[in-house]
């Protein structure tokens, strides 16, 4: 009688693979998730953290950090002078002098210069260089909350933090910490130090040319200089004079 033959034994080698398909899932939604919680931990610090500075001074912004640092890199002196001035105590004639130089219609856009923003797209496509299309709103909110670059990454993230900051803070605040952040000379942030600085004497009583001539510098104040100025200089500070009248009373809170 011949022997049964051994009846072969069932793999299961094909049960293993919905395992696997289950683990990838898996491995996919945590990915998933971990970015959702990322993102939203980022609005939410964000938006707390635009709220805090519409009434906290801003003492230092990131590009305040990088000069000290380059300087020292450079074994550069380093120089630093900074110091908070509420805006009732920033003369009217500085304040109308960044609008005239730098963003003539900041007291009705939201935010944005699309007009400004296509100019200067254009421009570059010609390979010349203007003045930019970036606001004062967009100036601040790259000033205070990002760091300097080109990058599409940094422009999106420019273009939420001035979204927040136009919600948030409102025109006289963003006024407030632009002219108190931004760079008004080699080592010189704010309005104060820049008017001890170049003028000797105080952020209220500058006179017009004065005020033109901080504002004059802005494109690069470590080159430019307020006084003892360049003869381009001096011409635009003439052209940011004549600018200034056709700004008028300036009013924060209605269009």
């Amino acid at each position: 009688m011949a022997a049964k033959k051994p009846t072969p034994k069932k793999t299961t080698a094909g049960k293993s693979k919905p395992a696997s398909k289950k683990s990838n899932r898996s491995l996919g939604q945590k990915i998933k998730w971990f970015f959702i919680k990322a993102a939203l931990w980022f609005f939410g610090i964000s938006i707390v953290w635009v709220v805090i500075l519409k009434y906290v001074p801003v003492f230092f912004t990131p590009l305040m950090v990088i000069r000290v640092i380059e300087n020292k890199m450079s074994d550069k002196e380093v120089y630093f002078d900074h110091n908070w001035e509420p805006i009732e105590k920033i003369s009217k004639n500085l304040q109308k002098a960044v609008i005239a130089s730098e963003d003539g219609t900041f007291l009705y856009h939201n935010g944005f210069d699309f007009k400004a923003l296509q100019k200067a797209y254009k421009s570059n496509e010609r390979g010349r260089r203007i003045r930019g299309g970036s606001t004062i709103s967009q100036q601040t909110a790259k000033n205070v909350f990002l760091w300097q670059g080109k990058s599409y990454f940094r422009k999106g993230l420019e273009a939420y933090f001035t979204v927040l900051i136009e919600l948030i803070w409102g025109k006289e605040r963003i006024m407030e910490v632009y002219l108190n952040s931004i760079e008004m000379g080699d080592g010189v942030y704010g309005a104060y130090a820049a008017t001890e600085y170049w003028y000797r004497r105080d952020a209220s009583s500058l006179t017009p040319m004065q005020a033109a001539g901080i504002a004059a510098i802005l494109p690069n104040p470590r080159k430019f200089k307020a006084t003892g100025s360049s003869s381009y200089i001096n011409r635009r500070k003439e052209r940011i004079v004549r600018e200034m009248r056709a700004v008028g009373k300036i009013n924060y809170d209605g269009k």
